[in-house]
């Protein structure tokens, strides 16, 4: 869009050949225009020296300045720290390093002065600097007028190359200068004003070399609401194209399948959030188009009876259904469960998965492409190219961020037109997440629990309490109770102290031995049928304990089991340690959850841990793992075309979000194809942006 922001990196001073390749290998810098969106992670006060004296919190970061001396190698034969300290005339500070041993021992000079910047640490009642960053003391850098310096992400081999993080601010300094004047707007002018945001191009350069605190948020703030800007355009674009250009089946009438199964086959009265849920997809179904909606509820909301009625919708309109899930575990319990659910109705029912036997396969594909099999289960084996509907009008996917983004695409050709599509999760979606990773689907939400469940009681134990753990366990299968529990590792690691599922499962041999005691395993690495066959043994009861990785984490549906022990529970996420959680409270009888860890956790350990204990509602649980561990990947599959966020953090950004996705919505409903002249800039960033997945001409 601009030839001088277009400009190869190569061609910048300082940088030539052999390091272009090394920014473009290492940071995917290839011109100038990316070398000003190579922001920085943190920015140093260098108008702030700190003295020795001065350190007294764990939390802050410091900046020092002084001679280091000292310098002592701990360990042999072979060193595996080094010890120095550094001096100012206030008093000294230990320093440390594990790593880059040989790099510490030749970098320091005795009397030379240095620049020290990390934060501080406790050891032993003393504070001290493990890793700091270190800079040879240049006091022009400290008279250049700008108080807040970047400092830059870089890698060992960009250091290697002499593309440390004071050579990157001096690189990008020089391309800020040559590039001034020259950058152009791509947000409407019309948000500028309404929201006050400064110029892309200012906000570039301040981000750089801001000069103060407020110049550098407010340029934050502005290109923040540029990267959610375009992420929602490309959502939302997609969105309403799937809206005027997708025709979808039209499911007209709710006939006798539904009907007699609302009325004589409902397990329990439905939810007013089910029957809500439900109108809003029949709504969808019965529109002309296409439907891609995600249907959120928590652990034992009961989406799998809303899944089986829409189903019923399409069968009597005439369609097909198919039901995708991730594992074969979940997929025979779907299978299991809906058979049971449509007994004695007119409605033939079928599972494949890739266990099934090449007799069953066969007459499965007739019966298929034939039209008198009304609903097939099963895995990733439905996407085959050999699997053939007769009328599929309805493709709806369990656990759906566990599939690739190829293998959905599979299903949408599987009918002439599109089917109707719906995705379903027990995960709790943060709402920042549900407007940015599934921003391109309706969303609907089952936000109430069936009456009469009893909530499953928390309970956090460190090792030393095992014995205690395991008289409870005695206890519960005395009253004819059966457990779960659950291990991180299958096989011992070398790097990971854990108890591994085959250690555990040999312990728990001794604490309930045979034949009083029956315990069956299950994890990843077993063949389908014998994972079947240990399922099966503790379905009907045939044993009373389950020792299992998290392979369990979703599609076990067994009211008699009461109690679920998580071995090294800080080694989970909290929405992976909810829906294992959820494995138990499926019956009348009060449910366990016990939370074991070694006593030595780190401060997010604990706040997993006190979050489990205080809380078993889904969506309080899924904002606080937010927090802790960030969103990581927004879109489960790498996409091209998905833009990934340097500086928005879906975390701390759910209201800039709300505000940019409307401001999107409304941009869509008065140009839906960036036709006006005011938004041809942003319509050609756009297109620069997503070239691949791009073109206008799709939007009816």
């Amino acid at each position: 869009m601009n030839l001088l922001t277009d400009k190869k990196i190569e061609f910048l001073k300082g940088v030539g050949p052999k390091k272009a390749l090394v920014l473009q290998k290492e940071i995917n810098v290839t011109t100038f225009g990316d070398l000003l969106f190579h922001f920085p992670f943190r920015y140093v006060d260098k108008s702030k020296i700190h003295k020795v004296s001065e350190i007294n919190d764990e939390t802050v970061y410091y900046q020092l300045l002084g001679t280091v001396s000292n310098l002592k190698a701990h360990g042999a034969p072979r060193a595996t720290r080094i010890t120095a300290q550094l001096t100012d005339d206030s008093g000294s500070i230990e320093l440390v390093w594990f790593k880059g041993l040989s790099w510490v021992k030749s970098r320091f000079e005795t009397g030379k002065l240095y620049v020290i910047f990390g934060k501080a640490s406790s050891f032993n009642n003393k504070f001290n600097f493990v890793h700091p960053e270190v800079e040879d003391y240049m006091p022009d850098d400290f008279t250049f007028g700008e108080s807040l310096q970047g400092v830059y992400p870089t890698t060992e081999s960009m250091k290697s190359n002499g593309l440390g993080t004071k050579v990157i601010a001096r690189l990008v300094k020089t391309a800020i200068f040559q590039l001034q004047g020259t950058i152009q707007e791509v947000l409407p002018h019309t948000l500028l004003q309404k929201y006050q945001l400064p110029a892309r191009e200012a906000s570039l350069f301040n981000i750089h070399l801001p000069g103060d605190g407020v110049r550098l948020q407010k340029s934050i703030e502005r290109l923040k609401f540029e990267e959610y800007f375009f992420f929602q355009l490309q959502l939302l674009r997609n969105k309403l194209q799937n809206e005027t250009q997708a025709n979808g089946y039209v499911f007209k009438s709710v006939g006798q399948l539904f009907n007699t199964f609302y009325t004589n086959h409902l397990p329990f009265p439905l939810t007013n959030a089910q029957k809500r849920v439900i109108r809003e997809i029949r709504a969808d179904l019965g529109s002309g188009k296409q439907m891609n909606r995600l249907l959120q509820g928590d652990v034992g909301s009961g989406k799998t009876i809303v899944a089986l009625m829409v189903m019923l919708l399409a069968l009597d309109n005439g369609y097909q259904a198919a039901l995708m899930a991730p594992t074969e575990i979940l997929a025979n319990q779907h299978f299991d469960s809906l058979k049971s659910l449509l007994e004695g109705l007119p409605v033939t029912v079928e599972l494949l998965t890739g266990s099934s036997k090449s007799a069953q396969r066969k007459k499965i594909h007739t019966q298929l492409s034939e039209g008198s099999l009304n609903i097939l289960i099963g895995t990733h084996a439905l996407i085959e190219d050999v699997v053939v509907f007769r009328n599929l009008g309805l493709v709806i996917i369990d656990e759906q961020h566990r599939f690739g983004v190829a293998q959905r695409a599979k299903m949408y050709e599987k009918s002439e037109n599109p089917p109707h599509i719906l995705v379903m999760t027990a995960t709790p979606i943060p709402r920042t997440l549900a407007m940015t990773q599934y921003g391109d689907l309706d969303y609907s939400q089952i936000d109430e629990m069936p009456p009469g469940r009893k909530a499953v009681e928390t309970i956090h134990l460190y090792h030393e309490k095992r014995l205690r753990m395991i008289g409870f366990l005695r206890k519960q299968i005395a009253e004819g109770r059966q457990i779960y529990v659950v291990y991180p590792l299958i096989k011992e690691s070398e790097k990971l102290d854990l108890i591994n599922l085959q250690e555990g499962y040999n312990a728990l041999l001794r604490d309930f031995p045979e034949p009083e005691y029956r315990i069956c395993m299950v994890h990843g690495q077993m063949s389908a049928e014998d994972k079947a066959f240990e399922m099966q043994r503790f379905v009907k009861g045939q044993a009373h304990i389950m020792v299992a990785t998290t392979v369990i984490e979703v599609g076990v549906n067994i009211p008699n089991a009461s109690v679920m022990v998580i071995e090294h529970a800080d080694r989970f996420g909290l929405s992976q340690l909810h829906q294992l959680r959820g494995r138990v409270g499926r019956g009348a009888d009060q449910s366990y959850c016990i939370l074991m860890t070694d006593f030595k956790l780190t401060a997010d350990g604990k706040k997993r841990m006190k979050t489990m204990v205080e809380t078993t509602d889904g969506f309080r649980i899924a904002e606080a793992d937010l927090q802790l561990r960030g969103p990581g990947e927004t879109q489960g599959t790498r996409q091209s075309g998905i833009l990934e966020f340097k500086l928005g953090n879906l975390a701390k950004d759910e209201q800039l979000i709300k505000k940019v996705r409307t401001e999107v919505t409304e941009l869509l409903k008065n140009d839906p194809k960036l036709q006006l002249a005011e938004n041809q800039t942003t319509k050609k960033h756009f297109e620069k942006l997503f070239s691949k997945t791009f073109d206008w001409g799709q939007i009816g």
